[in-house]
């Protein structure tokens, strides 16, 4: 099951709130590495999805490009 951007971004803004919010020391660095590790995430998948949408053009653009060429 593929994950969105939107979902990973979402749990590492939660995790940046309980941060923000912890008074142990140790809760709050925990949340903190969650945070870190969720914005990887969110990161990675917009990244991919950027790669993805530039790939569909380019084969959109292929596509076209064939159809108008005379031969």
């Amino acid at each position: 099951m593929s994950q969105s951007f939107e979902f990973y971004d979402s749990r590492a803004r939660e995790a940046a709130a309980e941060a923000a919010a912890a008074k142990l020391d140790n809760v709050r660095q925990r949340a903190l590495r969650s945070e870190a590790t969720w914005r990887g995430l969110a990161d990675k998948a917009k990244s991919m999805a950027d790669r993805r949408a530039v790939i569909q053009q380019e084969k959109a653009d292929a596509r076209a490009e064939e159809m108008n060429f005379p031969e």
